[in-house]
């Protein structure tokens, strides 16, 4: 594998107290090298993976979701995170197909599905999961979950301090207050499985929030945000404005403050009251504002995808290195720039017609074209990759996928003793867990495996997690099985020259998380060897 670039709180309105006013409130290891395997047939746990340092929180069960035959997500055929990302997207859209979708909606204009179907998405969230949550997490206010008003043309946010218990909340609610859970996938085994499916589909960070607004009341102010977002309409109804980006902020970096009526003066592209089952897509920059009808309470959760994942985003990171690069390798870059130069150039000469001007243009330009014969494509999309791997959400393991991993595979304490032993050998079949969960990155003096594996439900809470690659044979192994997936490869088929090696390896993987095998690897075993 050769060288390459390195990329190196808020007191409530005064009409919310007159309504409080008479209650009483109660209110990271190297790999290891080749060498260390001594038996082709290799018992996982005895030394294979021992240089890996714990960390992270393991990817559990989608809090019954999976494993007690609730699938709100369908997710394809089990053994192909591709398919079943795909599957996800179609059941979002349905019945507008991806194609279509992406030609004509995607990043220019709002995409509406309504369906008729109230229970569409009714087992993704609800109001009764709501209550749950608030009742058995420890959802803080501000960090998790938000309670806010819009009202006469002022978004105001009442969030006190600490935990947010369901009976303060719902106070807040009755008095006309929407709530907002932000990161509903750590607390929604449904939610984590939808996102962690999309993810693999956008191949980037896919989050999402629940909003519950009270009959009558609109929460938040027109405003437009920096994501692609899909609002799922879960309960109810709600009426919503659409308008257009205005100049210069389609596809919008970074989210708007809140807008005063009177700073939306275009109309509405879409005017429409969304009913529980029904759909509403549209691209970052869209101003939106939403309130709900006088008879009955909204909730919705808006799923939202592609933050800084734009043309933009890999230029910044490649630009910088080329032209550093360009000054090293390509003397052009270093000659000087032509005697009398600032007599030709600069404000007060930006309508001269001289020739010296011209030619002073024709160069720079050039020069700017000739840079992108630098640009480090490869290594800014594996920063980028690398990004991705920090900011995801951890894979949503079927019961099947954690009986042929390290999850519930392998040794255990039964009858007072640990039973059984996880072994390999050349002919056992594995594949990685997921299509897109690591990532190879070349960090200059060492490469690294970054993965999601590791990480928690609630973003960015873990480290950047890796493991350092040994040798060329051990990237080109992580290499065949990205390539593989999703198919099993024998790990006799592996590269590498010592079969021993391979085992060793493949080993470290599985230990990780990072691989599935075929077939369970537990051997049982007569004797205990943990007494």
């Amino acid at each position: 594998m050769g060288k390459k670039p390195v990329i190196s709180s808020v007191k409530p309105t005064d009409k919310l107290k007159a309504k409080k006013k008479n209650k009483a409130k109660l209110l990271n290891k190297d790999l290891p090298k080749n060498k260390t395997a001594k038996k082709k047939n290799k018992k996982i746990g005895a030394g294979a993976g021992a240089a890996f340092t714990a960390g992270g929180a393991a990817s559990a069960a989608a809090d019954g979701a999976v494993t007690n035959g609730a699938q709100p997500v369908p997710c394809g055929p089990a053994d192909d995170s591709g398919a079943a990302a795909a599957a996800a997207l179609r059941w979002v859209l349905a019945p507008t197909q991806t194609g279509p979708f992406f030609d004509s909606f995607w990043e220019k204009k709002p995409l509406l599905v309504q369906r008729e179907k109230a229970d569409y998405y009714g087992q993704l969230f609800s109001t009764a999961k709501l209550d749950s949550i608030l009742r058995n997490e420890n959802i803080q206010f501000g960090r998790n979950l938000d309670v806010t008003s819009y009202s006469e043309g002022e978004r105001e946010t009442h969030n006190p301090a600490g935990r947010a218990h369901a009976p303060v909340v719902w106070d807040y609610y009755r008095n006309g207050c929407s709530v907002r859970l932000l990161n509903p996938q750590t607390y929604c085994g449904a939610v984590w499985r939808l996102c962690a499916a999309l993810q693999e589909y956008f191949g980037c960070m896919v989050g999402a929030n629940v909003y519950l607004t009270p009959p009558g009341t609109q929460g938040f102010a027109p405003h437009y945000d920096d994501i692609e977002a899909f609002m799922l309409q879960l309960e109810g109804k709600k009426h919503w404005r659409i308008y257009a980006p205005r100049p210069g902020e389609e596809l919008a970096r970074d989210s708007s403050g809140n807008f005063r009526p009177e700073d939306v003066t275009s109309p509405p592209v879409l005017e429409v009251t969304l009913k529980a089952g029904d759909l509403l897509y549209f691209p970052r920059g869209t101003i939106h504002q939403g309130r709900s009808l006088p008879d009955e309470h909204s909730m919705h959760i808006t799923i939202s995808c592609y933050q800084h994942v734009a043309w933009a985003d890999l230029l910044e990171k490649m630009v910088p290195v080329a032209l550093q690069t360009a000054i090293s390798e390509d003397v052009e870059f270093r000659r000087g720039l032509p005697v009398g130069f600032l007599g030709h150039a600069g404000i007060v000469n930006d309508e001269s017609s001289s020739t010296q001007r011209k030619e002073l243009l024709d160069t720079a330009r050039r020069l700017v074209t000739r840079l992108a014969d630098f640009l480090p494509v490869d290594a800014a999309v594996d920063q980028m990759g690398k990004q991705f791997m920090r900011d995801a959400l951890p894979p949503c393991l079927s019961k099947d996928e954690r009986c042929r991993s390290v999850h519930e595979d392998g040794e255990r304490w039964a009858d007072g003793a640990v039973r059984g032993q996880a072994t390999m050998d050349g002919s056992t079949e594995i594949k990685m867990i997921r299509g897109n969960v690591v990532r190879l990155v070349n960090e200059g003096d060492e490469l690294r495996l970054y993965h999601c594996l590791e990480n928690s439900r609630l973003y960015q809470e873990m480290p950047e997690q890796y493991l350092v690659i040994g040798d060329d044979e051990q990237a080109d192994a992580v290499s065949v099985l990205l390539e593989n997936y999703p198919k099993y490869t024998a790990i006799d088929l592996l590269p590498g020259a010592e079969p021993e090696a391979k085992v060793a390896f493949a080993a470290a993987l599985w230990e990780k998380g990072m691989v599935v095998t075929r077939a369970p690897i537990t051997e049982e075993e007569t004797d205990n060897a943990g007494s």
